[in-house]
């Protein structure tokens, strides 16, 4: 309903860092999360790509560690709550202690669309922390309302103070996304958010629906820098929610400004639809399996878009990148 208040996550520091190969520098996270800080942004997020401990051979290193990066932005963060990803099986509590310690307040506890459980310790350690907790359920293309629903009261009796549906292939469109944020927003009583790639060209379509269903956390980037083709344009979001007459609490120029003139610098190339990125919406792949598959399509020689189609037909997950090598590998031996 226009007029109420939606909730502007950015996550620039977070899923951005996909798109320039962890290569954040401390000065860099300080510069974007003070402007992100003054534009009015709710809820900034920090972190490797796949979230606190990420920085490994399987994910790819940081350039300078996510602790430092914290570090920096909090300390010119002043009024929006500055958070991390934690993936159970890549994160651990101890790693959540440490990012507490250097400057985080928040945490989106982050699973596959089927696995909420694994979840329940972190969430709960983090409460009893005083951190804003958020239960993220990712790839939820792969599953149906109705099992998204029953995940998400999982996190809810954990204790989340909302919930997070992530389209992490950018596979869905519109009725996709209404079906399951009207389905959990009927079904439980804490607000609902959404995390939207724009591989099929409808990340703010798609986070649209998302509103107009209910959703009150929205997850956006600057550029839409991210993994795949990117995320929903933060810049360009504000300004629809503003014509549409909803509240958001940002200041569209000056998030219009700090893209233009400190983020687009930054990137390593421009955030546009190629063809692999589009693949990944058309064959349901985790978009940050993109540049592991070029690279691969690249060494085996190989078109990216043949490894993709595979990987979605073995609707392979977050934390299987280890196997797009074997994959190509197995492709390359069939020509």
């Amino acid at each position: 309903m226009a007029n109420s208040k939606i909730n502007i996550v950015d996550t620039t520091l977070r899923d951005g860092s996909h798109a320039v190969s962890h290569s954040f520098t401390a000065e860099q996270a300080a510069a974007v999360a003070a402007g992100l800080d003054k534009a009015g942004i709710e809820l900034i997020e920090i972190s490797h790509g796949d979230g606190i401990a990420g920085s490994s051979i399987n994910y790819g290193f940081s350039k300078v560690s996510e602790l430092d990066l914290i570090e920096a932005a909090g300390k010119v963060v002043k009024k929006a709550k500055l958070g991390v990803l934690l993936l159970p099986g890549i994160g651990t509590i101890e790693d959540l202690k440490e990012a507490r310690e250097r400057g985080a307040n928040a945490v989106r506890v982050a699973t596959h669309v089927t696995e909420a459980d694994i979840a329940v310790q972190h969430i709960a350690w983090a409460k009893q922390a005083g951190m804003f907790t958020v239960g993220f359920l990712m790839m939820t293309h792969m599953a149906s309302p109705e099992t998204i629903v029953e995940q998400a009261k999982i996190f809810v009796d954990a204790g989340a103070d909302y919930i997070n549906l992530a389209d992490s292939s950018g596979y869905m469109v519109p009725k996709d996304v209404r079906a399951r944020i009207g389905a959990l927003k009927a079904a439980i009583s804490i607000p609902v958010g959404f995390h939207s790639h724009n591989n099929l060209g409808l990340a703010v379509a798609n986070s649209l629906a998302a509103v107009e269903e209910g959703a009150s956390y929205i997850d956006v980037t600057c550029r839409g820098l991210g993994a795949g083709a990117g995320n929903t344009q933060g810049e360009v979001f504000c300004a629809v929610m503003e014509r549409l007459g909803y509240e958001t609490g940002v200041h569209c120029y000056e998030l219009m400004d700090l893209a233009e003139n400190v983020v687009e610098p930054i990137m390593l190339r421009p955030q546009v639809i190629r063809t692999d990125s589009l693949m990944l919406g058309y064959a349901g792949v985790y978009s940050s399996f993109l540049l592991h598959t070029r690279k691969a399509a690249e060494k085996y020689g190989i078109a990216p878009r043949d490894i993709l189609v595979e990987l979605g037909k073995r609707r392979m997950v977050g934390g299987q990148e280890d196997m797009i090598v074997d994959v190509a590998y197995q492709l390359s031996q069939k020509k």
